[in-house]
């Protein structure tokens, strides 16, 4: 008989768990923010300036001052209307502390108390709560100040008048609650990005961002942007060349709901187009970005026939055509927000669709009427596009040709693995034959493959798809791969699950690494998104002494660590890969067990298409004072 016997559980109503108040919050935080790492961290942030931005849209608030305080407090505060602090008619406690510990509860449902707002749900201020070590709020209102505390959702006690005041408005301190987050360490810069997007999309609102955690280098921005998502768009293109001085900008309303538009084209090969709902950052478009996009390639396509720069038996512009080089900015601003889950990122409204699609169609078919000049500029920029993809698809198809007739397709200089399953396969793109010689030699032959890079690298910020395809040494690479490139990319088809990058670990090596990530990022953008690209951290010095085992350095800290252990020891600095024998390779790169690799990840898009343009673009002036500013970050330069 086995050993293994059934081991008898009850099922039955006490196996059913209700979570009381914010203890399900505290219990799936995932479900309410998104992610317990830094993403989720700042997401807390959101939530409360989120609320201040809905008395600013309800116009009772010009002021919002965020601060990152000593010990990663932050504060929050806004000189909005204040939450009430009458006793709730249902709850039979006061409104600040509903608003603060029930879920679903806010002036967001209804009529009444917001007409546009970004907190669809009502969970925001209490999911901070509780998620919180402890969170204050004072209510400057009617000449006193309210003041309640809690710690970990749990009020200390009822809402109590501490002072008076002739001010108004909401001031709230929170500090997230380490037992729930992996870091609770804020991103100055992740968190500058948001606020300045809030104050562009919403012109005349002062936002005020300082950080005071260093009491030596106390960093301070202040945000107010006359010209709205006009100025947004002319920040997203100051790092590179505008074909119209003019920012073109259409605006509609219909009942309740408002859609603004703000484009410019440039001199680059991609679109940029970002799309808001009640200033809500949808990054994965909507019913207002679909519009926007139908509208705007009927237009050209239209203004193309009808002034003969299409003929008549010529095909239609596509949607890609007519954005190519396109920064736009989409903003509306409805009552009934319908977004996709709680974090926001799509919007499902349709009647959106057609009020965007409607005033893009009507205010930019007048616009290129009134201004010929800035429309054949237009017209001959997603010309030039359409051209341009017409080489690329015959270079497509010239290359698929050739891959038929050669007997194995597989680029020549690839070390195949024999494992099929991509999720447990890697590939190592190695520069130089002499390091990638050493890598086929180190791997594990089983679910490690190795490309060695060789010819000339392109850099695609430069240059269109069609040049993309017979580069010796981007070509192999997605032939490796197997999933194609740029529209026509499919991630399903990818042949390995993780994607490493191994360079140099020198200037060279860097220059190597952004070039590949400039080219992932253009053109195979869900390699980042879906976390398969990484890259491989080679050790900087071989440390020996006698009979013992080498140890190796990744770090400055790590050597001058191993230097005081063992006095006397021999340091060797690694200039290259091709410098390690293969088991020195594997030992310290290549096996699972010993190596660091880091996720290339796609926190913010939008900074990282900007860092991309500043280092590989055609511009010198962006790209000079970005080095001058972070100058002071480099340690280990070679010259």
């Amino acid at each position: 008989m086995s050993d293994i016997q059934k081991v008898e559980t009850t099922y039955d109503e006490s196996q059913i768990q209700v979570l009381e108040g914010l203890e399900a919050v505290r219990k799936r935080p995932g479900m309410y923010i998104g992610s317990t790492s830094q993403r989720g961290l700042h997401h807390l942030v959101y939530e409360i300036v989120d609320n201040a931005i809905d008395e600013a849209l309800a116009g009772y608030c010009t002021h919002i001052e965020v601060c990152i305080e000593p010990g990663n407090v932050i504060s929050v505060r806004d000189n909005g209307r204040g939450i009430p602090v009458g006793i709730h008619h249902k709850m039979g406690i006061s409104t600040v502390e509903v608003v603060y510990t029930i879920l679903h509860a806010g002036g967001k449902f209804g009529d009444g108390g917001y007409k546009v707002s970004g907190g669809l749900h009502g969970v925001g201020a209490s999911v901070v709560n509780a998620l919180s070590e402890w969170l204050t709020v004072d209510v400057y209102l009617d000449g006193k100040i309210h003041s309640i505390q809690f710690h970990r959702g749990v009020p200390d006690g009822p809402l109590h008048i501490t002072g008076d005041t002739k001010e108004r408005g909401t001031f709230v301190r929170f500090k997230a609650d380490a037992t729930i987050f992996e870091t609770t360490e804020y991103d100055y810069d992740v968190l500058l990005n948001r606020l300045r997007e809030q104050a562009f999309l919403n012109a005349g609102v002062t936002i005020t961002f300082t950080d005071r955690r260093d009491p030596n280098a106390v960093r301070e921005t202040q945000m107010c942007y006359q010209g709205g998502i006009r100025e947004f768009v002319q920040h997203l293109n100051r790092n590179k060349t505008p074909l119209h001085p003019e920012v073109i900008y259409l605006a509609a309303q219909k009942d309740d709901s408002v859609a603004e538009v703000a484009m410019q084209y440039n001199d680059s090969y991609n679109e940029n187009i970002l799309s808001f709902a009640n200033d809500i950052n949808t990054t994965e478009g909507g019913t207002h970005e679909t519009g926007f996009k139908s509208a705007l390639t009927r237009v050209i396509n239209d203004y193309a026939h009808k002034y003969k720069y299409l003929k008549e038996d010529d095909k239609n512009l596509s949607g890609d055509d007519t954005r190519e080089g396109l920064s736009c900015v989409i903003s509306v601003k409805l009552t009934n927000a319908q977004f996709e889950g709680q974090t926001k990122t799509k919007l499902g409204n349709s009647e959106i669709r057609g009020l965007v699609d409607g005033a893009v169609y009507e205010a930019l078919s007048a616009y290129l009427e009134e201004n010929p000049a800035t429309a054949k500029t237009i017209l001959e920029k997603c010309l030039t596009a359409a051209r341009a993809r017409e080489a690329a698809r015959k270079a497509r198809e010239a290359t698929r040709r050739k891959s038929a007739l050669e007997s194995a397709s597989l680029p020549g200089k690839l070390a195949d693995c024999q494992e099929r399953d991509p999720s447990l396969t890697e590939i190592y793109i190695v520069e130089g034959d002499s390091a990638g010689g050493s890598a086929k030699s180190g791997r594990d032959r089983r679910f490690q493959a190795i490309l060695p890079l060789w010819g000339k690298m392109l850099n695609v910020e430069k240059a269109r798809l069609d040049k993309v395809y017979g580069n010796e040494k981007l070509m192999p690479m997605v032939t490796a791969f197997g999933a194609g490139i740029g529209d026509e990319f499919d991630i399903t088809k990818l042949r390995y699950g993780k994607i490493i990058l191994m360079a140099d670990a020198d200037v060279d090596g860097s220059h190597i690494r952004t070039l590949l990530l400039t080219f992932f990022f253009r053109y195979m953008r869900p390699l980042i998104e879906n976390g398969h690209v990484y890259i491989a951290q080679p050790p900087l010095y071989k440390v020996a002494k006698g009979k013992m085992e080498p140890r190796y350095a990744y770090t400055e800290e790590q050597l001058a660590e191993l230097l005081t252990q063992f006095p006397g020891a021999e340091v060797q600095r690694y200039k290259g890969l091709g410098e390690m024998n293969p088991e020195q390779l594997w030992e310290t790169t290549m096996n699972p067990e010993n190596r660091t690799i880091l996720k290339v990840n796609m926190e913010d898009a939008q900074s990282a298409d900007e860092i991309f343009t500043i280092l590989m673009g055609e511009k010198v002036e962006p790209r000079r004072n970005f080095i001058e500013s972070n100058a002071k970050y480099v340690n280990n330069l070679d010259i």
